[in-house]
């Protein structure tokens, strides 16, 4: 695998990572001291633990390239969370929205 097709997927894998540090600080949100607790720490070390990959991918791809595969990575990947584990509802165009996401990042591969 080329060096720019990897770091597109560990770009991918990192917005995976992030996304579950985020379900452990949503946890950590509903208590009433959420900073003191061990939802809080959990979410913190996975999102400390992707620093290092970090560095690899922006050798690789352009900071604006990241940004939107991460950005919308984690936007789908947040909703799909809130939706299965949280019993959040989408509208309509929250779903448009999301399908708009996505094919940004189909144009964004096919013209980067």
């Amino acid at each position: 695998m080329d060096p720019k097709a990897l770091a597109v997927v560990v770009t991918l894998a990192f917005s995976l990572v992030g996304v579950v540090g985020d379900y452990f600080l949503k946890l950590a949100s509903r208590d009433d001291n959420p900073l003191a607790t061990r939802w809080f720490y959990v979410g913190f070390a996975f999102y400390a633990s992707t620093a290092f990959g970090w560095v690899f991918v922006m050798r690789h791809l352009k900071l604006g390239t990241i940004g939107v595969l991460y950005s919308v990575s984690m936007i789908v990947l947040l909703t799909a969370i809130g939706v299965l584990a949280f019993d959040e509802k989408l509208h309509t165009g929250e779903v448009v929205g999301l399908v708009l996401a996505v094919a940004s990042i189909v144009l964004l591969v096919r013209f980067a």
